[in-house]
């Protein structure tokens, strides 16, 4: 991945959830380019974190974000960290009436619990290394209502509002933490919607995420690359001002 180089993230460790693929594979290879010196990566798909191809000394786990053992084993080995990105997350699609409550919980347990264990421990392990930077991977949708992705919706909402109040907690300790809220982006996450799949058998793949776009008055969805730059940024030093903000990033969906 081609990109400008950014000061701070030479020789540092980050820690990245939903690793494998999409904007969690493009963060892995966006700080590699930068000359990370070690790279956490987290995500169900193990064999998927190995095909990354990374440069940088890699420690892959596969594991759900939603397991709290698995996190209290990180705590405990964790013993310094600088940088981390609280992507991993899942799709849902449908309207409130329509969810199980085994649905909600699903979505609930990876897309809102999981963002609290990978921050809680980010947070613990900054707090004894020094410092460092957190990003949180929220949605557009959490911002701007979107019927039949409900349960999406408002796990998206909750995962803004906790970075701002892990923002207002952490400033002391020398930790930014902020949010990003993506538009639609070109991820795998679609493919768990059965719309989409059908969009594809009938149409083909680019042009059912181009149908996606109808409303972005840029007129296309953003590739999980140009997400990871604006991650990127706000990892950075080139944002040390910048903490507790939610950045939307959905080539103007919200308007």
């Amino acid at each position: 991945m081609a990109s400008t180089t950014l000061p701070g993230f030479a020789g540092k460790t980050a820690l990245i959830t939903g690793a494998a693929s999409g904007i969690g594979a493009s963060c892995a290879r966006w700080l590699d380019s930068q000359g990370i010196g070690k790279l956490i990566l987290i995500d169900r798909d193990l064999d998927g974190l190995g095909r990354l191809g990374l440069s940088c000394s890699c420690e892959n786990h596969g594991a759900d974000v939603s397991d709290e053992i698995f996190w209290d084993r990180m705590d405990a080995s964790l013993s310094e960290l600088d940088f981390a990105v609280v992507n991993a997350g899942i799709g849902a699609f449908g309207p409130f009436a329509e969810h199980t409550m085994k649905d909600w919980r699903r979505v609930m347990d990876v897309n809102l619990d999981g963002a609290f264990l990978t921050l809680r421990t980010s947070l613990r392990t900054m707090k004894k290394s020094g410092g460092g930077s957190v990003v949180l991977v929220s949605s557009v949708t959490g911002h701007k209502a979107v019927p039949g992705i409900g349960a999406y919706g408002v796990a998206k909402a909750a995962v803004s509002h906790m970075s701002r109040v892990a923002a207002a907690e952490s400033a002391q300790d020398n930790i930014r933490v902020n949010a990003i809220a993506p538009g639609g982006a070109d991820t795998a996450i679609w493919d768990t919607g059965e719309a989409f799949r059908e969009a594809v058998q009938k149409h083909g793949r680019d042009a059912a995420l181009q149908g996606l776009a109808v409303g972005t008055p840029r007129g296309k969805l953003a590739t999980s690359d140009e997400i990871a730059t604006n991650i990127g940024y706000l990892l950075s030093d080139a944002a040390a001002n910048v903490t507790g903000t939610v950045h939307i990033s959905d080539g103007g969906f919200s308007l």
